[in-house]
């Protein structure tokens, strides 16, 4: 692609970077001002035709990402790596392993015989790419990313957009640096005081003792014998077992709209919030879930010679404080009062009463005409002067 009649190249050029130094700051998405871009290195008469930007993504799930732009797309698409990656065909010997590896550029000429041979170029060549060429992208404190362009222009990548390009890339590495600095934030916010906290903490709930009164439904789970399971099993298995039982309780209670706020040794502690009419009914179909994934758990432990898993989950609904909690210099983005602690309570009486789940009367008030549930009675409640109705919820 050459550049447009009456266009100056290197004028389009620094309007690039330009745009790309002053006019991003908006943007919050690095996958969005790639995409851009691309389109406008066109428009400045940078024959791409096809583009990438690997990026170190450390997520708890994903190594990285891979951003792509294709010729005609307005949008960029993003793919994300797994940690096995590095173990696989398609990583040993690419551009971003060798990127990675320390190597300053990599040019490939496709339409030259017989060009390196990996799936990588392979894919190019047939796309009918004529040149390739890739750099680190570097971050502060030793981060090596990386960016790659490619051409279908005959005869590739000229001179003078070779050094268009290099000349973006300190650029682009500060622009991206910001996004993935936010992004990590925001990442880590989730991973460990959940999404909703994390939101309000970015939006600048930082200090200790602020807060709000939310009225959420409650929940509280906890294993039984786990102190006897972690005093008797290697350490490696026991992480193993947490974080199978975690995923079993933790993703359907994701996946109907309640925040885990905190994993508690063997417990964790989340709520859904009454802002949602039908968070009650979503918790009991998390619960549901949460027991079915429980039993394919403890079935495949069974089949390994490793006894079931037993727990107990206490549901109770109520005002909570919903905010800061700590010291000065460490906080808590937490809930508490008297709810969480009737929640807490009912866990405990799971195992007294021989019931996995057990609920509070004023929870079963606002679910016992759309779910089942089991009369138990009356029961004193440690911390509470009378006695408490409860009900058991078998799924």
């Amino acid at each position: 692609m050459n550049a447009p009649p009456n266009i100056d190249p290197a004028a389009a050029h620094n309007d690039v970077v330009r745009w790309l130094t002053n006019d991003t700051r908006d943007e919050r998405f690095i996958d969005n001002i790639f995409a851009e871009l691309c389109i406008r290195l066109q428009r400045a008469g940078i024959p791409l035709k096809r583009a990438s930007l690997h990026l170190l993504i450390h997520h708890p799930q994903w190594l990285g990402a891979r951003i792509l732009w294709i010729d005609g797309a307005k949008e960029a698409t993003i793919t994300r790596v797994d940690y096995d990656v590095r173990q696989r065909p398609e990583f040993i010997g690419s551009p971003v392993e060798e990127i990675q590896g320390g190597v300053a550029e990599i040019r490939e000429r496709l339409d030259a015989a017989p060009g390196r041979k990996h799936s990588v170029y392979d894919e190019l060549r047939a796309q009918g790419l004529t040149d390739y060429v890739a750099w680190p992208v570097h971050h502060t404190l030793g981060k090596r990313h990386m960016v790659a362009f490619s051409t279908d222009h005959p005869g590739g990548f000229d001179d003078a957009h070779i050094a268009a390009l290099l000349n973006l890339l300190p650029v682009l590495a500060l622009v991206s640096e910001i996004r993935m600095k936010n992004r990590l934030a925001r990442t880590l916010l989730e991973t460990y005081v959940g999404s909703h906290a994390g939101e309000m903490i970015l939006a600048g709930a930082t200090r200790r003792g602020s807060g709000t009164t939310v009225r959420a439904a409650i929940m509280i789970c906890d294993l039984r014998d786990f102190t006897r399971i972690s005093d008797s099993w290697p350490r490696d298995d026991v992480i193993d077992l947490l974080n199978d039982y975690f995923d079993a309780m933790s993703e359907p209670i994701i996946r109907h709209g309640g925040e885990i706020l905190k994993f508690m040794g063997d417990g964790l502690l989340a709520i859904f919030p009454l802002s949602k009419p039908t968070a009650c009914a979503d918790l009991l179909h998390a619960v549901t879930e949460a027991r079915q994934a429980m039993t394919e758990l403890n079935e495949k432990n069974r089949a390994a010679g490793t006894a079931p898993l037993n727990y107990g989950i206490g549901v109770h609904v109520g005002d909570v404080m919903y905010g800061n909690i700590g010291s000065k210099a460490r906080l808590d983005f937490t809930v508490i009062g008297p709810a969480v602690n009737m929640a807490s309570r009912l866990e405990t009486l799971t195992k007294q009463l021989g019931k996995m789940v057990l609920l509070s009367r004023a929870f079963a008030d606002l679910v016992e005409h759309d779910f089942a549930l089991e009369h138990v009675g009356e029961h004193a409640v440690r911390g509470f002067s009378e006695p408490i109705e409860l009900f058991a919820y078998h799924g």
